[in-house]
């Protein structure tokens, strides 16, 4: 080990360790990453919600939680009710519009305007809601992903539909009118931040980005911690072959062989 081949031989195996090391450190510094402000920063800011997502794609992960805003006008008769919302612990109803954008035409988007505990005053300010003439108005609030939809046999006061128990932009989609083979939707929806009258504010906090792992990357960077250490382990395998070579030479050999 201590002949000058070997010790050259080593400090390249330590090089190439070093490397390694690096590696495995700048894959831990993707599997970690502490986006909290940045994040925080991003998501309260409105953005537009064609600059933000297109109609009929779905959400990615940056999309979700992102304050957005878009002008347009609310269907008359796209009202409806959803039963089980859960509300800062509290169990009620949203009531949800259908909300027809200006650009790009015929496109609609979901926005759930309010929230009560009251299954009467939810039905009430959706038909008050559907009374009112549409005119061209503006709407923020927050992005967020759909549910799945699910089947559901509760019916509301007049017996006349089930409600909806999830806020499923598919299931609504299939209830909306002006809807048809040609119209457009945004793959999420809206919870507003202003709710009409009766109804309460959907509580909707930021989302929690504060710290979030890769699993991926940290096997990878595990992967490259015992590549290092390979690296000097073969240093080690090819001096200790050299040795034993030599010793069964001088055994062979003992007046030409020089072990050492």
């Amino acid at each position: 080990m201590r002949r000058p081949r070997w010790i050259g031989v080593l400090l390249l195996a330590l090089a190439v360790a070093a490397i390694f090391g690096g590696l495995s450190q700048w894959q831990l510094a993707r599997a970690v990453s502490n986006g909290e402000v940045d994040d925080q920063r991003a998501t309260e800011t409105a953005r537009p919600l064609l600059d933000l997502a297109q109609p009929q794609e779905p959400l990615t992960g940056e999309q979700v939680g992102q304050i957005v805003s878009t002008t347009g006008r609310f269907v008359d008769d796209g009202y409806s009710v959803l039963a089980d919302r859960v509300d800062d612990g509290r169990k009620g109803y949203w009531v949800v519009g259908q909300f027809a954008v200006d650009y790009p035409a015929d496109t609609y988007v979901a926005v759930a305007l309010g929230w009560t505990d009251d299954q009467a005053v939810a039905e009430q300010v959706a038909e008050e809601l559907a009374a009112v003439p549409a005119s061209t108005i503006g709407v923020e609030g927050r992005y967020m992903q759909p549910e799945d939809p699910t089947a559901d046999s509760e019916r509301t006061s007049d017996g006349s539909r089930p409600f909806e128990r999830t806020m499923s932009v598919a299931a609504l989609i299939n209830a909306w009118p002006q809807f048809d083979a040609t119209a457009k939707a945004y793959g999420g929806y809206i919870v507003s931040e202003a709710a009409p009258d009766g109804l309460q504010v959907i509580s909707s906090p930021p989302p929690d980005r504060s710290v979030q792992l890769n699993w991926l990357n940290i096997f990878y960077a595990a992967e490259w911690v015992v590549f290092a250490g390979f690296a000097v382990f073969l240093w080690y395998r090819l001096v200790r072959d050299a040795w034993q070579r030599e010793l069964e030479e001088a055994e062979e050999n003992p007046s030409d062989a020089t072990v050492g």
